[in-house]
């Protein structure tokens, strides 16, 4: 079971969603001083062509997963470089795995791969709030590294969240 549960999610969620800018601003500084390395695999997006509006839903989906972080109650070790393109390698990896295989299959091993998710609470949100933005039909390329970015942090997250709960 993952350290993010689903009401730690809904308020993280509602509370970002009542932040003023300023308010936004003030919790993107403390992922700089916290996560910087989450914080820059969102930044980067617009060097890949993504368009601000959807860097937007990116943002969102960090403040969100940032302050179910925080209200989880538990230390969370400092994403590396490393650990994010470890995660990465993996997310791509299985997204390759999946590609040819029959709809029915893509369908049941998507579905094993959230069920068995370490914080599948934190990807269920991601899934649904980039799906309620259109972007899973991943149109472009841009679309493409936005999509990757997205869940990349919850790799990340999930990832540091076991190694600190193991220890």
């Amino acid at each position: 079971m993952g350290r993010i549960t689903t009401p730690v999610i809904a308020q993280a969620h509602l509370g970002v969603e009542r932040m003023s800018l300023a308010q936004k601003v003030a919790l993107t500084d403390e992922i700089f001083k916290e996560q910087p390395t989450l914080l820059a695999s969102i930044l980067v997006l617009p060097r890949m062509g993504v368009a601000m509006e959807q860097v937007d839903v990116a943002i969102h989906v960090l403040l969100v997963a940032f302050q179910a972080m925080k209200r989880s109650g538990h230390q969370w070790p400092v994403v590396t470089e490393d650990i994010q393109e470890g995660c990465l390698q993996r997310l791509t990896a299985r997204a390759r795995f999946n590609e040819g295989l029959p709809p029915e299959l893509v369908a049941q091993i998507v579905q094993q791969f959230c069920d068995e998710h370490a914080e599948r609470f934190l990807l269920a949100f991601v899934y649904g709030y980039l799906g309620d933005h259109d972007l899973w039909a991943v149109r472009t390329e841009a679309e493409k590294y936005l999509v990757l970015a997205t869940l990349n942090l919850v790799e990340c997250i999930a990832f540091v969240g076991s190694a600190a709960a193991s220890k």
